[in-house]
């Protein structure tokens, strides 16, 4: 099995983080090669420092933010300091099944994918209801972008090739959004990336999730991760926006109004050419800074 650095951010997680660390500490007992676990303190402000403090397996590494950075900053704080070049991520709630990384690793060494993702399909997923509208929009919005379908965009449990995930580094965000981004970017990338179906728990503790705040922001980050990697699948669709609007004006005034809006038509026209010509530099820069 492949040495494994194992990351799990902490932020206020004192009702789940013993029995995560049980959970670590029997996974330990089972795997032959090196594992390390980094648990990264994110400015935990209730009793998590003091249970990180109370651990004694060797295997494990506690890192600590002085003030609270974020679940992509714990993250990225993590990676770098990993010993190894294969990371696993994993949340301190309770929610991923820990059970599951030795599959999670045995898909990920044999197919030689770059990521291997647990897509939360299994048989006993415990979503809360009032996100699965949002979280049914933002993956068909990234699949759209992605050009190919993708089962969980931001599940927080899979292994990552840690050279790859340096190279994408500087544009991942240091929020929620860090999972949804490197997704992006490696899909859009064309690096191999690889699903299995896990099962979700309810969390121990309170969920860090504002609903309307991280949507909005998850949105964005989708479209602009799209701009730096494929600026085409925005600008085309746009361009024939634009251009649909400018006949559409152009029919309904010379059959309703008997008179052709001249100006509004061509207004819209040449809206439609200069975002075309907006997204075409936009591919060319992107294919020279490659």
């Amino acid at each position: 099995m492949t040495n494994i650095s194992i990351v799990i951010p902490v932020f206020n997680e004192e009702q789940g983080l013993k029995k995560a660390a049980g959970q670590m500490n029997e996974l330990l007992k089972k795997v032959n090669d090196e594992f390390e676990v980094i648990f990264v303190d994110d400015g935990s402000s209730d009793g998590s420092s003091d249970i990180l403090d109370s651990f004694d397996n060797p295997r494990f590494r506690i890192i600590r933010h002085e003030v609270n950075k974020g679940y992509g900053a714990s993250l990225k704080t993590g990676i770098k300091n990993a010993k190894y070049e294969h990371i696993v991520i994993t949340d301190a709630d309770c929610t991923y099944p820990t059970e599951k990384i030795p599959e999670l690793v045995e898909v990920y060494e044999k197919g030689q994918y770059d990521m291997v993702v647990g897509a939360r399909k299994g048989k006993n997923v415990q979503i809360p209801l009032i996100r699965k509208p949002a979280k049914w929009f933002l993956r068909r919005l990234a699949e759209y972008l992605a050009g190919r379908r993708i089962p969980d965009l931001n599940s927080g449990f899979r292994i990552m090739r840690k050279e790859v995930v340096e190279k994408f580094i500087n544009i991942l965000p240091d929020g929620f959004s860090f999972t949804t981004t490197i997704t992006l970017s490696m899909l859009t990338n064309n690096h191999s990336v690889k699903y299995i179906d896990i099962n979700y728990k309810h969390r121990r503790g309170n969920s860090k999730i504002r609903p309307i705040y991280d949507t909005i922001n998850f949105v964005q980050l989708i479209l602009r991760t799209t701009l730096y990697f494929n600026p085409m699948k925005i600008f085309v669709p746009l361009s024939l926006f634009f251009m649909s609007a400018a006949f559409f004006v152009l029919v309904l005034s010379w059959v309703f109004l008997e008179r052709v809006m001249d100006v509004s038509f061509g207004v819209l026209l040449m809206t439609s050419v200069m975002v075309m010509s907006i997204g075409m530099l936009a591919e060319l820069i992107d294919k020279r800074m490659r």
